[in-house]
C-alpha cells in the first residue's frame, strides 16, 4: 500500500532530511514510525504526499507514484498534519462542509458523527480553537470520506486522554474495515497500543522495522525487590542496579529461572518483575545504533 526505495531529501547540499528509507506497508495494518523529533519523520511523511520533492529515490502509495500521480494518491488518502493550519475565518461547520463538497457523496452524517464523538463545536470559528480542537478538525476531515490510507503526522499532540482513547478507538474501526494507517508519532506509548509494526529513524536513516509483539518479546526483564539482605552485584546477567528509597531495581538479561534461585534465597518483601517499555527498548535500539 505504501512502498519508498532509497527515498532520500536534502534540503540544501548539507541540510539531511531523510537518507535512502526503505518502507514496504501492507494493506490493513497500523504501522508505527517513530523517532526523536528530528529523526526525520515529518520529512518522510511530507515527501510521501508530494508536499515537497525527493532528492533520489522512489516512493509508491496504492501503486501510485508520489510525484507524478499526486491527484489519484490525494483522492484515496486521509491526512492529519502534524500542525494544523486552516482558514481562521470560517466556521468550523462550514469548513468541513466546503471540504467535503470536494467529494462526490455526501458526508454531513458521518461528519457530525465523528464531531460529536470528538467533543468538537462545530458553531465556532477555525482560529478561535485551541491546538487540540484544531487537530479534532484535521481528525474529522481525514476520517470523514473513508479513505483506503491513513496519514497521521503527531496526531495525538494537544489531545487530552479521554480524546486521545476515543481516537484510538477509531482508527481501530477504520483497520477493521480495511484501511491501511502510516503512524507517526515520538509518543511510543501511543504506538505500543495500536500498531501492529514499528519502524524507528534517526538521523534521517531507517533503523530497525519490526512486529511490534517480537519487538516487545525479549528476555531482558525489569526487577524490582524490596528485602532486608539483598546483596546481588552487577555482572553479565543483572546491569543497571540502583537502589531506590528501600528497594533495589535491576535489569536482569539472563534465564528467569536462574533469577528465581538467586532471589529465593532473600527476605523478599516485595518485587515484581515486569517486561521493559517500548520506550526503553526504542533506547537500547539507539543507544546500540550509536555504539556500532
Amino acid at each position: 500500500m505504501i512502498e519508498t526505495k532509497e527515498l532520500t531529501k536534502y534540503y540544501g547540499k548539507n541540510a539531511r532530511g531523510i537518507i535512502d528509507v526503505n518502507l514496504d506497508i501492507r494493506e490493513g495494518e497500523i504501522f508505527g514510525f517513530i523517532g526523536p523529533n528530528g529523526a526525520g519523520k515529518s520529512t518522510t511523511v511530507r515527501t510521501l504526499l508530494n508536499l515537497i520533492f525527493p532528492s533520489s529515490g522512489q516512493g509508491k502509495i496504492l501503486d501510485y507514484d508520489i510525484v507524478k500521480d499526486t491527484v489519484e494518491i490525494k483522492k484515496n488518502v486521509g491526512y492529519v498534519p502534524s500542525e494544523v493550519h486552516y482558514y481562521n475565518d470560517m466556521v468550523v461547520e462550514d469548513f468541513l462542509k466546503y471540504s467535503t463538497d470536494f467529494y462526490t457523496s455526501d458526508y454531513l452524517e458521518k461528519m457530525h458523527e465523528l464531531a460529536k464523538k470528538l467533543e468538537l463545536d462545530l458553531s465556532r470559528k477555525v482560529g478561535d480553537l485551541s491546538f487540540g480542537n484544531k487537530k479534532k478538525v484535521a481528525i474529522v476531515l481525514a476520517l470523514v470520506f473513508q479513505p483506503k490510507i491513513l496519514i497521521f503526522d503527531e496526531p495525538t499532540s494537544g489531545l487530552d486522554p479521554l480524546i486521545q482513547s476515543v481516537f484510538f478507538d477509531l482508527l481501530e474501526k477504520e483497520k477493521q474495515r480495511g484501511a491501511t494507517i502510516f503512524f507517526s508519532s515520538h509518543v511510543l506509548s501511543d504506538v505500543q497500543k495500536i500498531c501492529d509494526r514499528v519502524g524507528i529513524i534517526k538521523e534521517g536513516k531507517l533503523i530497525k522495522v519490526e512486529n511490534i509483539e517480537d519487538i516487545m518479546k525479549t528476555k531482558a526483564k525489569n526487577v524490582r525487590i524490596q528485602s532486608s539482605d539483598f546483596n546481588l552485584s552487577e555482572d553479565e546477567h543483572v546491569v543497571n542496579l540502583k537502589k531506590i528509597k528501600n528497594s533495589y531495581h535491576f535489569t536482569y538479561k539472563g534465564n528467569i529461572q536462574d533469577l528465581l534461585n538467586k532471589i529465593r534465597t532473600y527476605q523478599l518483601e516485595d518485587i515484581s518483575i515486569t517486561e521493559p517499555s517500548l520506550e526503553e527498548i526504542f533506547m537500547h535500539y539507539y543507544n546500540k545504533e550509536d555504539k556500532s
